[in-house]
Parts: structure tokens; sequence; C-alpha cells
């Protein structure tokens, strides 16, 4: 059993000595998924790779009977904190730039066409990826792991408890299923 694997069990029993320093040891992994979801979501955060995996590690940290048994798992479930932020940003913007109930007057119709419709586009991608959840639950892990965690089709497979070829026909479903959604 490698230290990474060892110290998640003993953060899992409460040790949080040892829950800091999963996060210390994996913090340039985590770096590369934020990297990832900041360039993914574009202009649509605010957020640097910094705030984005320490926002992530408050929602990990908060997470009352999280399981990590290895490294994977561990990335796997901070990709998923890390979308989360993300989604959860981009709607706070939307509301803000809604005017959080307020009703506007716009005498510009210009100004309207000029409102960027990245926003709407991620949370689209987001609901679709939710529906997908809801009919096919590995599916949408694969999705999520492979996507938003940047984790290959082996470490995928070793995960979920799946063959390689499983993992790479799921994909295949999941990108079918996603691009009908967003059509």
């Amino acid at each position: 059993m490698n230290e990474i694997t060892q110290l998640l069990q003993s953060a899992r029993r409460g040790d949080r000595a040892a829950a800091d320093q999963v996060v210390a040891q994996l913090y340039g992994d985590l770096q590369r998924l934020a990297r990832r979801h900041v360039r993914q979501a574009g202009h649509l955060t605010l957020l640097d790779t910094t705030a984005l995996v320490h926002e992530a590690w408050l929602r990990l940290a908060g997470a009352d009977g999280a399981d990590f048994p290895d490294r994977r798992h561990f990335l796997a479930y901070a990709a998923q904190a890390m979308r989360s932020v993300v989604i959860d940003q981009v709607r706070a913007r939307q509301a803000e730039r809604r005017g959080g109930g307020q009703q506007h007057l716009t005498l510009d119709t210009a100004l309207v066409e000029q409102l960027p419709s990245g926003d709407t586009e991620l949370l689209r991608v987001h609901e679709a990826l939710d529906e997908l959840a809801q009919l096919e639950p590995r599916l949408a892990q694969v999705v999520e792991m492979r996507y938003f965690a940047g984790l290959r089709e082996q470490d995928i497979a070793g995960a979920l408890g799946v063959t390689e070829r499983t993992v790479q026909r799921d994909w295949q479903k999941a990108r079918l299923f996603l691009s009908l959604s967003l059509a």
C-alpha cells in the first residue's frame, strides 16, 4: 500500500494532519486539474488555479462520508468538486448579471446581443451531464474522470473496476449522448 493510500485511510478516520498531507503531496495534481478547468471555462470563471484548488479543497474537507480508497478516487472526486465550483460561480454570475431578480429595461438592443453565451453553454453541458448521470451513472463517471480529471483510460478502468475496452465504449456512448443533448 503506497503512502497516499495510507494517508487517505488515516484522513478517513479523522486524522486532519493526514488530510493536509494528502493535499500537500497531491497539490501539483490538483493544480493540473484546476488549470484544465480554468482553461476550459475560459473567461467564464474569475478564479485562478490556486483559488479553484482551495475552493475544491474546502468542499472536499467538508464532504461527510466521502471515501477515497486511493489517489485516483481522490482526484476523480476533486475533479467533481472543481466542476461544481465553476458551475456555481457561473450561476452566481448569471444571477448577478440579471440583477438577482430585478427587472431590467434595455433601450439599446445591440447590448443584449453582445452578452456572452458561454455561461449558458457551460450550464447546458453541466445539465446534460447530470441527465446522463441519472440514466447511466457509469458513463457520467467516465466523462468526469476523463474530461474533467484528465485520467487515462487505464486509470479510469482501475477506479471503476472495468476493462479499458469498456471505458472506451462508455466514452463513445457518453460523447454521443452529450452531443445529441446539446444539439
